[in-house]
């Protein structure tokens, strides 16, 4: 038989490591001093020289599932020698694993809090106002700043997408009184059935009938009155998951602004007219005398439907008698008739910023019945003033 030398290193029949027994006993009698023996049986040497171990050191563990590095996968030939070990066994060197960089980890976390942040910016930045008060409770009054839209931006302004989104939150309220009946309208504030109103519209009532966009029909309590500034907040009974309508900022109106009024005039619920803003802080005095309100309430029996208010020391629609009081109001020229007292006077983004509740008839002044309507004098509370006594008013009101 031949036999072939292999110089350290070179293992030109790697592809068939089972040579029988007798062949490697004899390439390791040939084998010259100094150089490795070459067992078949093993697999081929390390890429790098491992390390001499002494004699008090200990063998690391090497782990079952380590990765074995072999020469042949590396083609290195250096160090076919074994550092001169011997023994013919080579040591299996494990293929350290690549550590994972240890501030990728951390890094995820402060990216995944702002992206949990800009998450619930974009949904509260949407006007999402329904949302809000669902996690608040069913009593928490939406409120809001003038750059909050309930209606998309791309319709801020369009009339018949305020009317839309805004009418389920307007109801018509008639009282029974004890000469008669009082039509005017409300805003329902939270979803179990607070509406605010006036409270010239249920001052002297004996009860209180609500009716809402869809059609429903509720009893109301009333639960506090503020005569001073003409409001009321009553109750619907066995009442839930109503729309409850966003309040805006009535410091941010300015003379000129679109707005959009919906109330009940002449019962006629639901009906929608626009205009804009005419001026700011009109000084409007209104009866507090509650047989004011009997005798010259809405719809009441002997009076024309118009509730008597003064402004710029004159009366219009009848005489407010000797208690009165005086607020600051927003004037408009959007449509007012009797009816719609109590109800919602709306911002280009279809937030509340005013509560409807004196208008200029020019009935009063005429005999004919048909000069009655209105002449684009109309004037509403503004909605700051409601927000600031709506604790007031859920404590039974300063009339109480």
């Amino acid at each position: 038989m031949t036999e072939s030398i292999r110089r350290s290193g070179e293992y030109e029949n790697f592809e068939n490591p089972y040579q029988a027994p007798y062949e490697g006993a004899q390439q390791h009698a040939s084998a010259s001093v100094g150089s490795s023996p070459v067992n078949p049986e093993w697999p081929p040497p390390p890429a790098y020289e491992p390390v001499a171990q002494s004699a008090h050191q200990q063998q690391p563990a090497v782990e079952p599932t380590a990765v074995w590095q072999t020469q042949a996968a590396t083609g290195g030939a250096d160090n076919g020698g074994y550092g001169g070990n011997g023994g013919g066994t080579a040591l299996l060197t494990p293929v350290a694993s690549e550590p994972a960089p240890a501030g990728k980890k951390r890094a995820r976390g402060p990216f995944a809090l702002l992206a949990a942040v800009a998450i619930v910016a974009a949904a509260i930045g949407g006007g999402t106002a329904y949302g809000i008060q669902e996690l608040t409770g069913k009593d928490a009054v939406v409120s809001s700043s003038t750059t909050t839209s309930v209606v998309p931006s791309s319709k801020t302004g369009d009339v018949a997408t305020i009317a839309a989104a805004v009418s389920p939150s307007v109801v018509e309220v008639s009282a029974t009184l004890s000469n008669g009946t009082s039509t005017g309208s409300g805003v329902i504030i939270t979803s179990g059935g607070e509406i605010i109103t006036n409270n010239h519209v249920i001052s002297g009532a004996t009860s209180i009938k609500v009716s809402t966009s869809d059609g429903k029909s509720y009893t109301a309590k009333v639960v506090g009155t503020d005569s001073k500034k003409d409001l009321a907040l009553i109750k619907l009974e066995n009442a839930s998951g109503l729309k409850a309508a966003t309040l805006g900022n009535s410091d941010g109106v300015k003379v000129g602004d679109t707005v959009v009024a919906i109330g009940s005039p002449e019962g006629l619920t639901g009906t929608v007219t626009s205009g804009i803003v005419s001026a700011l802080s009109r000084d409007v005095t209104v009866s507090t005398d509650e047989s004011q309100s009997q005798s010259q309430g809405q719809g009441s029996q002997g009076g024309d439907g118009s509730w008597p208010f003064q402004f710029g020391g004159q009366q219009f629609n009848g005489d407010t008698g000797t208690s009165t009081t005086t607020y600051k109001a927003l004037q408009t020229d959007a449509s007012l008739n009797p009816g719609n007292s109590g109800g919602a006077l709306i911002d280009a983004s279809g937030n509340i910023i005013g509560i409807n509740s004196a208008m200029y008839s020019a009935a009063t002044d005429s005999s004919s019945s048909s000069d009655a309507g209105s002449v684009g004098l109309g004037f509403a509370i503004p909605i700051n003033t409601v927000k600031a006594d709506l604790a007031t008013l859920r404590a039974g009101g300063s009339d109480s």
